[in-house]
């Protein structure tokens, strides 16, 4: 990361990039239909050339005045456009939790880049719903604002996202910026005074409603016996928060303790019980290998040592055909008679 430089030619961007939403389904295997580049207009240059924000002071900070223009209340992430290497970049996700800034393939292309130009990055990443990714390179480019210039290494990870690129806290820092999703602005300090950039929540809402159409296969069952009105705000409920469930083990490993944190009741009296081993057929196995290499892998569960406590896999075919790999925990459930949470 360097220091933000300025950059006085103040040139027009060479395009915009623009990811365009659609439905599932419609959009084949053809990424030139998910991301265009579009040259601006002269009347968009001369605009471009006149846009300047005025700030009163240097103290960096955010008031009611900044909310004007924005719905509020509202839970929107805070996605801007910014220009990079030359192009106007839309659906850009501002995020001050991460500590790299990602670019998604799409967007790699549609900045004219070539694989060549990647740079070894060998560290896999998160993603959003826990699962490792390993990136498959890295790359030095300058993003503008105003007169300001700073080069920042994106790391480039093949993934769906609804945006086209995240900026996280290198960029943040180095420009000096603070950022606010309720006012919906970034304001950072150039020249004596105060610039900022503002959000886009319609973006924003389209990129909450491309990510949520991406859970269009999971099913909530809802009793049909509820009253007409309480069925309907109940679905309502479910499908505008449908981001915050997990639908497999696999979307939520590894939460923090201090979040969340459930302990057995065991009874002290009680003495760890040895299952004896049982011998499970060659597809069991294999079943139980193949769950147990997951859950590994995505941080959900750990090796441990200890021989006086062990139970026995369970397997069961679901209706759908696959296995089903549980833990008999019958002896460590008759160790925890007043648990409300007894163990599957």
């Amino acid at each position: 990361m360097q220091e933000p430089r300025k950059d006085v030619s103040l040139r027009p961007p060479t395009g915009t990039i623009h990811v365009i939403l659609v439905a599932l389904g419609r959009t084949g295997s053809f990424p030139s239909r998910v991301l265009s580049v579009a040259r601006l207009s002269a009347e968009d240059r001369e605009r471009e050339f006149k846009m300047s924000i005025k700030g009163s002071s240097l103290i960096l900070g955010f008031s009611d005045e900044d909310k004007r223009g924005t719905i509020q209340p509202h839970d929107d992430a805070l996605v801007v456009t910014l220009r990079i290497r030359g192009f106007d970049v839309r659906r850009v996700l501002v995020d001050p939790g991460s500590v790299v800034e990602v670019m998604y393939p799409d967007l790699y292309k549609g900045l004219n880049l070539r694989p060549e130009d990647l740079t070894a990055y060998d560290s896999p990443l998160i993603s959003f719903k826990g699962k490792t990714v390993v990136p498959k390179g890295q790359i030095r480019l300058p993003i503008q604002t105003r007169l300001e210039v700073v080069e920042v290494d994106f790391i480039v990870v093949d993934a769906y996202s609804p945006y086209t690129a995240i900026v996280a806290r290198p960029w943040i820092h180095a420009l000096e910026v603070i950022s606010s999703t309720l006012h919906q602005k970034v304001k950072y300090p150039s020249g004596g005074q105060v610039e900022e950039i503002r959000g886009d929540q319609a973006m924003a809402r389209q990129c909450m409603v491309a990510a949520i159409s991406r859970q269009s296969n999971a099913e909530s069952l809802v009793g049909s016996e509820l009253p007409p009105q309480e069925k309907e705000e109940l679905v309502g409920f479910l499908r505008r928060n449908v981001d915050v469930f997990a639908w497999d083990a696999y979307d939520a490993p590894g939460v923090n303790p201090s979040l969340i944190c459930h302990y057995l009741n065991v009874n002290p009296s009680f003495i760890p019980k040895k299952q004896p081993l049982r011998r499970p057929s060659k597809e069991h196995a294999s079943a139980v290998r193949d769950e147990v290499t997951k859950l590994k892998k995505e941080g959900a569960i750990k090796e441990v040592f200890y021989p006086e406590c062990l139970a026995n896999t369970v397997v069961v075919r679901k209706k759908t055909g696959k296995w089903q790999v549980c833990v008999d925990f019958t002896d460590l459930n008759k160790a925890c008679p007043k648990d409300p949470f007894p163990l599957p």
